[in-house]
């Protein structure tokens, strides 16, 4: 799996998928099992959509040189 999420969007899955959480255990409702799913790819840092539809958010290393021939 190559990464595909980025710092700002990595935060803002994470943030929202313990919101959603927090709201399901809070209303003692199984709709907040939902926010695994942002959590879970904050976490990774991998998104199956986002891989399908060619979206990726990381920025790229700048510090990389390319392979001496």
């Amino acid at each position: 799996m190559k990464t595909n999420v980025g710092t700002v969007d990595r935060v803002i899955r994470i943030v929202v998928g313990v919101a959603l959480l927090g709201a399901g255990c809070y209303y003692k409702n199984w709709w907040g099992l939902i926010g695994l799913l942002p959590l879970l790819t904050g976490i990774f840092r991998f998104c199956p959509p986002y891989g399908l539809l060619g979206i990726n958010t990381c920025s790229a290393k700048k510090d990389e040189a390319p392979p001496a021939a």
